[in-house]
């Protein structure tokens, strides 16, 4: 692997048409597993998300933000005021051989994290790809292989929900049967507004706003309801068998190519129906997961959650339309909330990334769990697209 990474390091200082010193084996930092070691990180993607993970960073102790990555310039100025000793590139390969570098966090546009991941392989770092892992199956399963094959280091994927301690202790609730057998899950993600980044240059639209472009992105399914896909195959330890839905740009037309309201269904093998919505027109309650068992519910938000057992019907005569008869009375159980201490989401998925880096182990967002989510986004951006069921593939099967 030193010797990949030494080639590497030569074909990243030729992209920067200068020569690097290599380090010997013993100037890497994460050597000895001690606690204490410092992991020195590198950002390769400096917009919205990269500047929000680069200041959670700053403040986790034992992590040196060294360097920052983005082919555009005022991104890269952006960085440097969160993290003004880090050194900045404009390529991606050249930041990969960035001397003493231990690991890269990947939040650039999802079309191209199956490159730099690959790169990142080869160049014996260690990797937090941000969600949606990949686009596409294929490149889903081609990086899986390399990962599972090549890399000897830590690959976490950046579902965040997957290290909250809440959501983890919800996961140990409703595998235990604390709500019995669980029939449903209804899950939104709505937003009012275009989902759209300013742009001071027209040229630069699509580099900015590539959420909205097809070539750069899946849109609101990869980059919203993928969390919540993640939650239900956590908790089913599944994934999905197949999935029908709808979506278009029935609202904003502006020339966006992914769809602005997307509404999945999918099933699971246990006969587990899981629907997924996701508006840009209708703020409702925002971010939810409701999680539906016969014994009772389980509504969750970004960071916190409630218990509800399940109400009982009780017949009563009356009088319907004139008719005397039985009817039903609903008496809901009332809800009580979830006590359960955490950090926010974001910050404890970085702390674990590290935490997984000095005690080498498998994080709880990983390749694997990563991949499924993929492969289950593609299904269902092919559903909408063909207006079809897009059943599981065994080649998923990993």
């Amino acid at each position: 692997m030193i010797n990949n990474r030494r080639k590497f390091m030569k074909q990243g200082a030729s992209a920067l048409g200068a020569t690097l010193i290599l380090p010997s084996p013993q100037s890497f930092s994460i050597l000895s597993n001690s606690p204490n070691e410092t992991v020195r990180i590198g950002v390769i993607g400096t917009g919205d998300r990269g500047q929000g993970l680069m200041k959670i960073l700053n403040q986790i102790p034992n992590i040196a933000l060294v360097a920052v990555c983005d082919p555009l310039n005022f991104r890269l100025d952006a960085a440097s005021m969160i993290a003004p000793n880090a050194k900045k590139y404009s390529n991606h390969k050249a930041l990969l051989a960035h001397q003493g570098l231990d690991a890269v966090i990947i939040s650039s546009p999802l079309n191209t994290h199956a490159e730099i991941a690959h790169d990142a392989v080869d160049a014996n770092v260690h990797i937090y790809c941000e969600k949606t892992m990949v686009k596409g199956d294929e490149d889903t399963i081609t990086l899986y292989n390399k990962v599972k094959r090549d890399h000897t280091k830590i690959f976490q994927t950046g579902h965040q929900y997957h290290s909250s301690r809440l959501y983890a202790h919800i996961v140990e609730m409703i595998q235990a049967g604390e709500i019995g057998k669980v029939s449903a899950v209804h899950a939104q993600w709505n937003r009012n507004g275009n989902w759209r980044r300013p742009v001071s240059d027209p040229k630069l639209e699509r580099q900015i706003n590539w959420r909205m472009y097809r070539e750069y992105s899946y849109g609101l399914t990869a980059e919203l309801s993928s969390h919540q896909i993640d939650f239900c195959n956590w908790f089913t330890d599944s994934h999905p068998e197949k999935v029908t839905g709808f979506g278009d740009i029935s609202y904003w037309k502006d020339g966006r190519e992914t769809y602005d309201n997307t509404h999945l269904l999918y099933a699971y093998p246990s006969g587990l129906k899981a629907s997924f919505t996701c508006l840009t027109s209708n703020a409702k309650d925002d971010y939810q997961i409701k999680v539906l068992g016969d014994q009772g519910s389980i509504i969750i938000d970004y960071q916190n959650a409630w218990k509800y057992p399940e109400g009982k019907y009780e017949k009563q005569m009356g009088d319907v339309d004139g008719v005397s008869g039985a009817t039903a009375s609903w008496t809901e159980g009332k809800g009580n909330p979830i006590d359960y201490g955490h950090k926010e989401p974001t910050r404890q998925a970085l702390e674990d990334f590290r935490t997984a880096i000095v005690e080498n182990k498998i994080p709880l967002s990983n390749i694997k769990s990563g991949a499924k989510v993929a492969f289950a986004v593609d299904m269902g951006i092919r559903a909408m697209d063909n207006n079809e069921v897009v059943h599981w593939d065994p080649k998923y099967n990993l």
